[in-house]
């Protein structure tokens, strides 16, 4: 079974709970800040969490998910993978089932944030490949695919047994955009051949398991064939979570749309997600910007929230009905 959760940092406010409260949500996705992995903070997040009937389902925090230490190899990413273990031991001590990577050592790579042709005058974000592929190197020299993937083996063999004991699963995100390289490092996942590539690199291990990016899918017209990656990662039991989001077309040029203004048929999306069994957590990603782009809109997010809620919870029904 889907649950649909929202998405917040560990500074979160109450206000902000009990809105999250009052929209029908009980999980909560949570960028963690540097200062709040310890035990003692998650805890307390927990707790407050617990005041208005929310769970923690999943974590991260962006500085260990996304480290251009561990990602590219420096000569003090044991020092960083450490780090990263740590975190998965206090969120399995905490009970927190799902910890974040996303391979991104530059994050993901947008062109700006500001209104387009197709997000009705709102801030979103906006990709220009003609423009990014334009940049210089991003960290000094290029890092090829074989330097990433032999970094990525050297991080499973050290993180995937913490994983096993702690009773915590990776979700792992797709390279964003996902073209073979960004800034001059060769991505890790720009496609779904990628993800299997991983996971054989795992031995197939249940703790190595994927952030399903819709957006990511459909930012480029050879990432996979989304309805059988659907089928498929739904019936290995790999989709931890899932990003819905959509935009406005393929690359080189896209912008991040409200989820019926893109070019995927969401509802063709949902459907499927729910009739292959989907048990991931399920988040917008994505909302639109505030005016002057310093954050996401509150609004914009309850409004993406309530249009994807309505869109799960009629096609369940609907399978509900045809099963009796």
């Amino acid at each position: 079974m889907i649950h649909v959760q929202a998405n917040c940092s560990s500074r979160v406010t109450d206000r902000q709970l009990q809105a999250i409260q009052g929209m029908g949500i009980r999980y909560l996705a949570v960028n963690v800040l540097p200062e709040d992995t310890d035990y003692d903070s998650i805890m307390r997040l927990e707790e407050r969490a617990g005041h208005y009937d929310l769970t923690v389902a999943d974590a991260g925090c962006p500085s260990l998910q996304k480290c251009p230490q561990i990602h590219l190899g420096a000569p003090d990413r044991d020092l960083w993978i450490q780090k990263y273990n740590e975190f998965t031991q206090v969120l399995g001590k905490a009970g927190i089932p799902v910890n974040y990577l996303a391979w991104q050592p530059n994050g993901i790579f947008r062109t700006r944030i500001g209104t387009g042709r197709f997000n009705r005058g709102q801030h979103s974000f906006i990709c220009d490949m003609d423009e990014i592929e334009k940049r210089p190197l991003s960290n000094g020299r290029a890092y090829s695919e074989e330097e990433i993937w032999d970094n990525f083996r050297y991080f499973l063999d050290r993180a995937l047994p913490v994983c096993e004991k702690a009773n915590v699963r990776l979700a792992l995100h797709p390279n964003d955009p996902p073209v073979p390289s960004l800034g001059g490092v060769h991505s890790l996942i720009w496609n779904s051949d990628c993800y299997r590539r991983a996971f054989d690199l795992a031995g197939d291990s249940p703790w190595l398991t994927m952030k399903m990016c819709i957006g990511c899918w459909l930012e480029s017209d050879n990432f996979g064939d989304l309805e059988k990656d659907i089928e498929e990662f739904c019936r290995r039991d790999k989709i931890s979570v899932v990003h819905f989001r959509n935009v406005s077309s393929v690359m080189p040029y896209f912008e991040e749309t409200l989820l019926e203004d893109g070019w995927g048929d969401m509802h063709r999306i949902m459907e499927l997600l729910v009739a292959h069994g989907c048990r991931g957590q399920l988040n917008i990603d994505h909302p639109f910007f505030e005016p002057d782009g310093t954050g996401m809109s509150e609004m914009s997010a309850a409004y993406f929230m309530g249009y994807m809620k309505g869109m799960l919870h009629s096609i369940e029904k609907q399978k509900r009905g045809i099963e009796q």
